[in-house]
């Protein structure tokens, strides 16, 4: 790559980065909000949470004593909390991917730290590679 074409992806690069800046106070606050609601089958139980999946509220109806079923009611609250996270987490994707790749965000999201780890090393690789490759077009193939 020439000195121009450089310029010209810095000069790219550097316009995403402040685009990146300037939305990241709207994300955040975007993020603080989101909440998902979710229903058990019955409709006797409903479970709201946040933005981490995190339980906020947690609705009963009084019609799931008609029919006491601790593990039945275990069951519903369980399957309900799990719908409205999920929902949460897509949110909090959807809302993410114009600033970070979608796999990016469900590796966080995951705690994948395996996978951001590898991620990392993978991008100093290539960032080592690059600098070989423009270590070895240089005169006498020299590293700085």
């Amino acid at each position: 790559m020439d000195n121009r074409a450089l310029r010209g992806r810095a000069d790219e690069l550097l316009g995403e980065l402040d685009r990146m800046r300037g939305g990241m106070a709207t994300l955040q606050q975007k993020l603080q909000t989101i909440t998902a609601t979710a229903k058990s089958d019955d409709g006797f139980i409903t479970a709201v949470v946040g933005p981490r999946g995190q339980l906020i509220r947690l609705d009963i109806d009084a019609r799931v004593y008609r029919r006491p079923d601790s593990r039945q009611l275990a069951q519903s609250i369980t399957k309900a909390i799990q719908a409205a996270s999920a929902d949460a987490m897509q949110q909090v994707t959807d809302a993410c991917k114009p600033f970070m790749a979608e796999s990016d965000v469900q590796a966080h999201l995951a705690f994948d730290l395996q996978g951001m780890t590898h991620k990392l090393d993978s991008e100093l690789g290539l960032l080592t590679e690059d600098q070989d490759r423009r270590d070895a077009d240089r005169p006498g193939g020299e590293r700085r």
